[in-house]
């Protein structure tokens, strides 16, 4: 029985707690961890949990804990995982994975060093359909990919970024290109691979009390020629999400779209249905996940743990999607065409150089402690 301590106990909390108790044969949770303590003891009292509450983390890193789950402000979780990687856990992190590339790497180094398994949450890789798209990719029926087109559409009320650490480059790191895009742009790289060049730009147009972007625009280059383009927003009504991968024989997307078309003798489109029926039966022969979201992930990791299974969102993982957002901020703030891979003497490698170099639009003018107990989105379930 793995026993497990969640470090944070805001909302996204709740995702992780209610994935860990869908397996009650193979872990428990006996510790949440905030600096604030009647919030976590509001989780323990919600969820029913045998667990204590501690307002320190360093009160728990010499315990008997095999996992851990943080769910803690961007700017904290290089330090954290460091800290329990060192201590001997296994750690499960929230997205962004860091707030820089330089932190990216000590993590790495702390995971390679220790042993011991890192995660970086991406829970949207465990969904049906991004999985089922994610094969119909990888069969090739579509050809080569040609065009990438991510969607990251949210949107977030100017209340939003009042929460204290929200808004600012030194604590949240970025707007939705860091902390809402990551999901899509982590299923993009997954599908298609990293681009070698982005041109991108960004703006702050809703929310004047954050000094991050809450839109941004990105264009990419793949090596072979391909193109792709990344919009993250914080500002779209309806918070609609897609990934549309233009193929050379079809067109397929999350939500679950398929065109396929052929040439007519004047060279205009007409359907090909054909492979459209073939790319549909496909899809529709694929299996479900067993395990939706956080649930998901957290049953990957726990299987990894048991040496059933590999992680399939790894440390490396998680810095290539922060070295594409980096890339997006680098670009959007100097005007730029930013080549990748980064390097280490990138002036935006650092926390301390996105801080300095990274567009400011707005001085924060308003800082709450906490919000009341409320619903929040997650993302689109793609269907």
């Amino acid at each position: 029985m793995l026993k497990v301590a969640i470090i944070g106990s805001g909302a996204i909390s709740s995702a992780h707690i209610e994935a860990y108790l869908q397996f009650p044969t193979r872990c428990k949770i006996v510790a949440i961890v905030d600096i604030y303590e009647n919030k976590a003891l509001a989780q323990i009292q919600k969820f029913g949990l045998e667990a204590s509450a501690y307002t320190d983390y360093k009160e728990i890193l010499a315990e008997d804990i095999d996992v851990v789950s943080i769910c803690t402000p961007p700017y904290t979780h290089a330090f954290l995982t460091v800290e329990f990687l060192e201590a001997n856990k296994h750690v499960l992190v929230e997205k962004p994975m860091a707030s820089s590339l330089a932190e990216c790497d000590q993590m790495n180094e702390a995971a390679q060093k220790t042993g011991k398994l890192l995660s970086v949450v991406a829970q949207n890789r465990f969904r049906t359909p991004m999985m089922k798209l994610k094969s119909v990719i990888d069969s090739n029926l579509m050809g080569e990919i040609v065009h990438v087109q991510v969607d990251s559409f949210w949107w977030r009320g100017h209340c939003y970024y009042d929460l204290w650490w929200r808004g600012t480059w030194e604590k949240e790191g970025g707007g939705p290109t860091l902390n809402h895009a990551v999901h899509h742009i982590d299923a993009m790289l997954w599908m298609v691979g990293c681009p070698s060049q982005v041109q991108a730009i960004m703006s702050n147009v809703s929310h004047d009390n954050a000094e991050v972007e809450d839109l941004s625009m990105a264009m990419l280059r793949f090596d072979g020629g391909a193109l792709g383009q990344i919009t993250s927003s914080v500002v779209h009504h309806g918070e609609e999400q897609q990934l549309i991968m233009q193929g050379k024989n079809a067109r397929i997307s999350v939500p679950w779209k398929v065109k396929a078309s052929i040439s007519g003798s004047n060279g205009f489109p007409k359907p090909n249905e054909e492979l459209e029926n073939e790319l549909h039966e496909l899809y529709e022969s694929l299996p479900e996940v067993a395990y939706e979201g956080h649930a998901g992930q957290i049953d990957n990791m726990l299987s990894a743990i048991e040496g059933a299974s590999e992680v399939l969102i790894d440390g490396i993982s998680g810095r290539q999607t922060l070295e594409l957002i980096t890339a997006i901020y680098k670009s959007s703030s100097t005007g730029e065409l930013v080549q990748l891979p980064l390097q280490p003497d990138d002036p935006f490698y650092t926390r301390e150089g996105i801080q300095a170099n990274a567009t400011h639009f707005f001085e924060k003018n308003t800082s709450i402690e906490n919000f009341q107990a409320a619903s929040i989105t997650t993302g689109s379930d793609y269907q």
